[in-house]
């Protein structure tokens, strides 16, 4: 049977998991003005949106005692969302005919999400930020590559390349202001993007939105746009791995802001 290939990827922090890399870290090293550091570098727009951690770890002093021992214990810390595991064997036999490879792709250091997802996805299926450290002190020297914003669009384009596929072939899910160029360019290409935060900067990009504290709960766009699956089918291959859609909302929500005019007899004209 001829087999239809796409590419799933997915950023990390707040997508497959709970925790932010960031704070994560931070109270590991006893480090307590991480939110307030990272809102200055925003403001000052000084690096690329969601690269703040990586470029505090390059040059913040709070920051220089990291090392790569401490960023792998940091993924231990990180609470991973319900299912994640299952979600990504789940995708190893969907249906017949189709074959989902998972990538993740993230800003967050490379050595977290490889400790934090260690058994559920394979290191060369992970592409985060990867530093150079330096051997005799430990600390990083430098930053070999960083998956964030417009870098995560090459990680994306580098592995449509080696795949052999066509961009429609692409599905991509995140959270976040930095995941917003990933997905203004998989929808220019006509692939499925979609957003698992309410924010609505990303809400108002992704093609579909889904909420939920279980990671297996983004198979249902999947499952809707891809295989072209309905309610029943969907409800019962969930029901084949012990779960149970208890509540599923299918909402629209239009958002309005309305004034009134400041000018009454113009108002008035318009009614006539």
């Amino acid at each position: 049977m001829i087999t239809k290939q796409y590419l799933l990827a997915s950023d990390f922090d707040q997508t497959l998991s709970f925790n932010d890399s960031g704070v994560a870290l931070a109270e590991l090293i006893g480090f307590h003005d991480f939110h307030n550091k990272v809102k200055g570098l925003a403001n000052l727009n000084l690096v690329q949106q969601g690269a703040e951690l990586s470029y505090l770890i390059l040059h913040d002093p709070g920051f220089r005692k990291v090392r790569r021992e401490d960023l792998i214990a940091t993924g231990k810390r990180i609470r991973l969302k319900h299912d994640v595991g299952l979600f990504a064997r789940s995708l190893e036999n969907l249906k017949d005919g189709y074959k989902f490879s998972f990538y993740v792709i993230s800003a967050g250091p490379q050595e977290i999400i490889e400790s934090a997802l260690e058994g559920i996805v394979p290191p060369d299926h992970i592409f985060g930020t990867r530093f150079r450290f330096n051997e005799q002190t430990g600390e990083v020297d430098s930053i070999i590559r960083a998956s964030a914003g417009w870098g995560k669009i090459t990680v994306l384009e580098e592995l449509r390349a080696s795949l052999g596929i066509s961009h429609d072939q692409i599905i991509y899910m995140g959270d976040g202001s930095s995941d917003l160029p990933v997905m203004m360019h998989v929808n220019q290409y006509d692939g499925l993007t979609i957003a698992v935060s309410e924010a609505k900067f990303i809400t108002r990009v992704a093609r579909r939105t889904v909420l939920s504290d279980n990671a297996m709960s983004v198979l249902v766009p999947l499952m809707e746009e891809v295989l072209r699956w309905d309610s029943v089918q969907i409800r019962r291959f969930f029901a084949q791995r012990g779960l149970t859609l208890r509540e599923w909302d299918k909402m629209r929500t239009d958002m309005l802001t309305i004034d009134e005019s400041t000018n009454p007899a113009a108002t008035q004209q318009h009614l006539v």
